[in-house]
């Protein structure tokens, strides 16, 4: 993966020039289940998008680079009522079959020092499909390689050696965050599970709203999961998702996203790549060097935005500072 620069080469830019124009020429109205993709096409692709050495051969942060300190300050200016919405769930502590390790909590009352105090125990295994949470750059491999061609060993039981979340969380995410609510542009309550966000579809939608997605970006994508939720209750999410499909991933490269969400895992499900449940995981951690929000709670985000006109904010959320870890919980926040 390594020498391949920033735009496509060889195969990898047929593949990719084939994928859009056949996946992503679509309108927006009309997605659908996603279109299919081999293996030797999404291994083209991985290669053909490679951000390995872009930041030098020991770079830790990835796209997280793309967000530098003028961007941070023009974020900030977006910070115009002051009005504050949280992007996390509140953490499940009940088990269910898309929340098979639930949060743990136990409270202890006690004396200390002439006081009645009370404190925690918190305990999650937080990947999955249940709670909010960043994945880091040691979370997915593609043929025996994190990001940047660190080995898959580097993932030891005391930590990963390398990328571990801690580098993210030394300065954090603060920069521009944009919502693109696909349920609000398609004029439904939510989309129906197995349906692909495109590139089309993400262009169309910003050319209604008139705006660009810019370098440095955190690119948050809602879909309406926890409307459907509410509505008919859980579904069997791994066998069915709304999402983006894989072939977008060149497409976050070369507007220089520096981080995705979404209110389920960004993946569509079923993903149309051969062998593959979460493909675009792959490609973005991988590839291109990109933490990745999970299940979020992005509807509180899309009343607010609805409310003041506006699909972009400043962005602030911020890992926990464990060594060598491969993400974390955490509660993202919008600011108006």
């Amino acid at each position: 993966m390594k020498g391949q620069g920033m735009s496509y080469t060889g195969v990898g830019r047929a593949i990719g020039l084939v994928l859009f124009l056949t996946i992503g020429s679509s309108a927006a109205w009309s997605v659908g289940p996603p279109a299919s993709m081999s293996e030797a096409e999404f291994n083209a692709l991985m290669t053909s998008i490679s951000n390995w050495g872009r930041w030098g051969k020991e770079d830790q942060l990835g796209t997280l680079n793309l967000i530098t300190e003028k961007k941070r300050k023009a974020a900030a200016k977006l910070v115009r009522k002051g009005i504050s919405v949280s992007l996390a769930l509140e953490l499940n502590t009940v088990a269910d079959p898309l929340n098979a390790n639930p949060f743990e909590h136990k409270l202890s009352v006690s004396e200390f020092g002439g006081h009645q105090v009370a404190g925690d125990k918190y305990a999650v295994d937080y990947h999955g499909f249940a709670h909010s949470h960043m994945d880091g750059l040691p979370h997915f491999a593609h043929k025996g390689s994190f990001y940047n061609g660190v080995p898959y060993s580097a993932a030891q039981p005391s930590g990963s050696t390398a990328l571990g979340i801690h580098h993210a969380g030394v300065q954090g995410v603060f920069t521009r965050g944009v919502l693109i609510d696909m349920p609000k542009f398609l004029g439904v309550d939510y989309m129906e599970p197995g349906t692909a966000i495109t590139v089309a579809d993400l262009e169309a939608w910003e050319k209604k709203n008139r705006i660009k997605i810019q370098q440095g970006d955190v690119l948050l994508i809602r879909t309406g999961r926890w409307v459907k939720v509410a509505a008919d209750g859980q579904w069997n999410f791994l066998e069915k998702a709304a999402g983006v499909h894989a072939s977008v991933a060149p497409w976050l490269k070369d507007r220089g996203v520096a981080m995705i969400g979404c209110d389920g895992v960004s993946d569509v499900m079923p993903s149309g790549v051969a062998g593959r449940l979460n493909p675009l995981h792959e490609l973005v951690l991988v590839g291109l060097g990109m933490p990745i929000l999970d299940n979020l709670d992005l509807d509180a985000l899309a009343e607010v935005a609805t409310e003041q006109r506006r699909v972009s904010f400043l962005y602030v959320g911020a890992p926990l500072r464990v060594v060598g870890g491969t993400g974390s919980p955490l509660n993202p926040l919008a600011v108006f």
